[in-house]
């Protein structure tokens, strides 16, 4: 019920389309009895557009997502294994055109290869079903499968979780399928903006992992007064982080995460399951 439901109020809560709606809404309104409510409706969604689309607004939401975790760096410390989360590949399009398609998260995969380089000892997992509301829709995972050979993987060492539709999922399903020791260190690749969420369900999971950040949005705060070239751009970052932070709240009430935002431990190292992460940290 969560997965269906997440869907249909993502649709309606999402900035770009929450504005929109206001927009006609209130032109509706206009027509009718209630003018000076329908233009208060259409001014503010006129307002809501360019603050989110040329404002430095959505720097600003996005900003607290992807500084909550430095970039890693490697301490020497020995690599068990990397999770590369799903959420990058376009499995409708790579289906039906029989190739690699991804979106504007693709780091996710180039981390990818380049961490299975980097590490050869170390056990190479994605994780990715399907976000398809409907049955029988090709998985992520699956699509990785198949054009492993694009991306310079070795499908030897690819462990493959189709099953899971969500960031919670990824942790859970994961966690039971790769079994890691305490003392492990573990590689969390996904988006910075993501990354405090995916942190809190893996650590909610029983599973401490390293995060290894990637697909920045924003510059860092430099940019916390600059003004977009294009709505087009600021309003696909706003829709981005808000939703993001959305998910932090539900995952922290529905208990997929015990913490509102999830900060870095004093040691990237996994910790047994026994011990409890500084801050009571928890897609």
């Amino acid at each position: 019920m969560f997965f269906p439901l997440s869907k249909l109020i993502f649709f309606v809560i999402t900035p770009s389309n929450a504005m929109i709606l206001a927009g006609v809404a209130g032109a509706l309104l206009v027509l009718g009895r209630w003018r000076r409510a329908g233009g208060g409706l259409v001014l503010a969604a006129a307002l809501g557009l360019f603050a989110g689309g040329l404002a430095p607004l959505a720097v600003w939401v996005a900003l607290p997502l992807e500084e909550r975790f430095p970039r890693f760096e490697d301490d020497g410390t020995p690599v068990a294994g990397i999770v590369v989360l799903g959420g990058a590949i376009e499995t409708r399009l790579s289906a039906a055109r029989d190739q690699l398609v991804v979106n504007d998260a693709g780091e996710r995969h180039i981390a990818m290869a380049d961490l299975a380089r980097r590490y050869p000892q170390a056990r190479l997992v994605f994780t990715g079903g399907s976000g398809s509301l409907k049955d029988g829709h090709v998985s992520e995972a699956e699509i990785v499968g198949r054009t492993a050979d694009t991306l310079g993987l070795p499908r030897t060492r690819l462990i493959l979780e189709d099953r899971s539709r969500n960031t919670h999922e990824n942790a859970a399903f994961t966690a039971d399928l790769v079994k890691p020791k305490p003392g492990e260190r573990w590689l969390l690749v996904t988006s910075a903006w993501h990354m405090p969420r995916a942190v809190g369900c893996f650590r909610a999971a029983g599973f401490t992992v390293s995060p290894y950040p990637v697909d920045y949005r924003t510059a860092g705060r430099r940019d916390a007064f600059r003004v977009q070239g294009f709505a087009s751009e600021g309003l696909q970052v706003l829709d981005l982080v808000v939703k993001e932070w959305i998910g932090l709240v539900a995952y922290r009430l529905v208990g997929y995460t015990d913490t509102w935002l999830p900060a870095p431990q004093t040691s990237s190292v996994s910790m047994s399951s026994s011990e409890t992460p500084e801050g009571s940290a928890s897609r």
